[in-house]
């Protein structure tokens, strides 16, 4: 993204190439392999206000309001997060949950948690009132998405088979959830629960695969404890039938 040290002060980086910058996620449909860096799409930038697009090649031009926040970083300057999102209305309503859930995250305290404290690149409430500001592409869309977003997703795929879920008709499943034992006793954080029916749902895609040995004994752990844990893998993802009825299933013992 070379390009990105010769801007003039009216120009930001955006779509793609601004969420290539905060390590965002992809539309799997672009990348199998998790998020883009971006380096095999064109660079986006923006213009504020009434000033000359850019034109060059390897490079899209865009034209955006000249009110438009932005990110000041490394000597590269980028629309804002809460406006990127909204940049994206062309992706589909589950890609745009995803991203949506990325920007949010809330990274609560907890047993094992990561990233404690660091702060979310945007807010919910910053999404609705950059969608209240103006038109974007795919408007109908951006407004189904940002009513889906969540604060405690924490990974894009998570957030995919959470739509999944609640398309499905199912009830939406508490996210990273704190389980543990009678006495008090920390047992495990599971992907997402019905608490009530002792129902957790573990998603073991390619990222899990280092932690395969204590996904295993953590997840013995639960269901020594009474709790019916449903593993997600890459396999059952891609059968979504049979993904939605082992979760009816599960709830309704």
């Amino acid at each position: 993204m070379a390009y990105a040290t010769r801007l003039r002060p009216n120009q930001l980086i955006s779509h793609e190439s601004a969420i290539a910058l905060i390590g965002g996620p992809m539309p799997l449909a672009l990348d199998e392999n998790g998020p883009l860096d971006g380096a095999t799409l064109p660079v986006h930038v923006s213009t504020r206000g009434a000033g000359p697009l850019v034109r060059a090649a390897g490079v899209r031009g865009h034209r955006i309001p000249e009110e438009v926040p932005w990110l000041e970083g490394d000597g590269i300057n980028a629309v804002h997060p809460a406006f990127l999102w909204t940049q994206m209305g062309s992706w589909s309503v589950p890609d745009l949950v995803a991203f949506g859930d990325y920007l949010c995250r809330r990274h609560r305290p907890g047993p094992g948690r990561p990233t404690v404290g660091r702060q979310p690149w945007t807010t919910i409430a910053d999404l609705r009132t950059m969608l209240a500001s103006g038109r974007r592409i795919g408007m109908a869309r951006l407004r189904t998405a940002v009513d889906l977003i969540r604060e405690d997703s924490w990974s894009p795929r998570e957030s995919l088979l959470r739509y999944r879920i609640v398309m499905a008709g199912l009830p939406e499943p508490a996210l990273n959830h704190d389980v543990f034992t009678a006495d008090g006793r920390f047992l495990a954080c599971v992907d997402m629960a019905y608490p009530q029916r002792k129902v957790a749902i573990e998603y073991q895609g390619r990222l899990h695969h280092a932690s395969y040995a204590a996904d295993v004994e953590r997840i013995a752990a639960l269901r020594a404890a009474g709790w019916t844990v449903i593993e997600v893998t890459d396999a059952l993802y891609r059968r979504p039938d049979e993904l939605i009825a082992r979760i009816r299933r599960a709830l309704a013992r």
